[in-house]
């Protein structure tokens, strides 16, 4: 008998096994982009939670280091920021700063920021860091920005301050610290202690979250003053 000689690929089967192999490097690769997307989204999602708390927790550290200083605000909200007067981190011996919270941005496309001056230790250079935080807030200037932390996008937010038994819109009558129609907020630190409000027992932070963020929804954060309660 005579042996059958032996026959390579086709050109047909060629191409079909190219095509094969072509087919599923496509499907791995849009496996493994599948997965680089999801890894990514997971590392921002992750970035803006860690964002999110470290923001409250500066906000609830800012309230805990609230100074009181004789004729002098520590603590005011305009409707825009909430600005406050607070020991320096390295402690009283290194003075005191100016903090401001805000958010700036259009509706729906907003930023919840924090701002602090450098160290004060003098009466004018308080107020002249008082005035710089009012300002900050309304219209920061390029150095002003460079003070500036992005903390994460914010819809909107309120504040509501803690007094007679009842939380109470700070700008109203009834959150005024003397009953009647509550001062016009000022850009500079009180001088007379007839026009410094008393401090609020508690202060509430309402955030806004953005639909489509990490976190969405309304997120409510009480702080009571340390001699009344603890801050929760």
């Amino acid at each position: 008998m005579r042996g059958r000689s032996a026959s390579g690929f086709t050109l047909i089967e060629l191409l079909v096994a190219i095509s094969l192999m072509a087919l599923m490097a496509a499907l791995a690769w849009r496996g493994l982009d599948g997965m680089t997307r999801a890894q990514t989204q997971m590392r921002q999602q992750a970035d803006d939670v860690l964002a999110l708390q470290a923001g409250l927790v500066q906000w609830g550290a800012d309230l805990d280091a609230l100074a009181v200083q004789p004729h002098t605000s520590s603590l005011d909200w305009d409707g825009r920021a909430l600005r406050l007067l607070r020991h320096d981190a390295a402690g009283a011996a290194q003075g005191l700063r100016v903090v401001a919270w805000t958010r700036r941005g259009a509706a729906g496309d907003g930023v919840w920021l924090r701002w602090q001056s450098p160290p004060v230790s003098t009466h004018g250079a308080l107020q002249l860091a008082w005035q710089k935080a009012a300002l900050w807030a309304q219209n920061p200037s390029d150095e002003d920005r460079q003070r500036e932390v992005k903390i994460v996008p914010l819809a909107r937010w309120q504040i509501f301050f803690y007094r007679g038994d009842a939380w109470t819109n700070p700008l109203s009558s009834e959150g005024s610290a003397t009953g009647g129609n509550r001062l016009a907020p000022t850009t500079a630190s009180p001088a007379s202690p007839d026009t410094v409000p008393a401090l609020p027992d508690g202060v509430r932070l309402v955030l806004a979250l953005g639909p489509g963020q990490t976190i969405s929804g309304t997120l409510t954060r009480d702080w009571m003053r340390a001699d009344l309660g603890s801050s929760k």
